[in-house]
């Protein structure tokens, strides 16, 4: 239970960080897929290989990168636990409709009924996440 969800909140903290650790032009071109966690010993820190999808042109690229991507990863976390990158192979097709779908903004009227609902939040950290969250949640909807 434990591991699962710190592997997949990790990912999406990997993920909504993307654009800063490789760079906006790289980011729509490679993407993080799968975090692999190796088995450890009581009390020793997590150790982590990030496997990210990109093609073949790519990945030659992103290799010579990898240290450079390596320390920022491990920036966002304040500890070194991901020590390893593998790219992976993503097929052409995918690559396409998978990173480029960029999400039209909110309307006015969404953003309003999106407001409403969290008027009652007093707390700005709260609410600007929860804000955050419902804008995914409704611009996802339309997809």
């Amino acid at each position: 239970g434990q591991s699962f969800s710190r592997k997949y909140i990790s990912l999406g903290r990997i993920l909504s960080h993307w654009d800063d650790v490789v760079g906006k032009e790289l980011a729509s071109k490679a993407q993080p897929v799968k975090l692999h966690y190796k088995k450890r010993k009581e009390g020793a820190k997590p150790d982590a290989s990030l496997d990210i999808a990109v093609n073949g042109a790519e990945a030659t690229l992103l290799h010579y990168q990898k240290d450079l991507i390596l320390e920022r990863l491990n920036n966002i976390f304040g500890e070194r636990w991901i020590n390893a990158i593998r790219f992976v192979s993503m097929p052409s097709n995918t690559q396409g409709s998978r990173l480029k779908k960029a999400k039209a903004p909110l309307t006015e009227a969404e953003k309003k009924h999106l407001s409403s609902l969290l008027d009652s939040i007093s707390d700005p950290d709260i609410r600007h996440k929860l804000e955050n969250l419902g804008e995914a949640l409704l611009t996802e909807e339309r997809t």
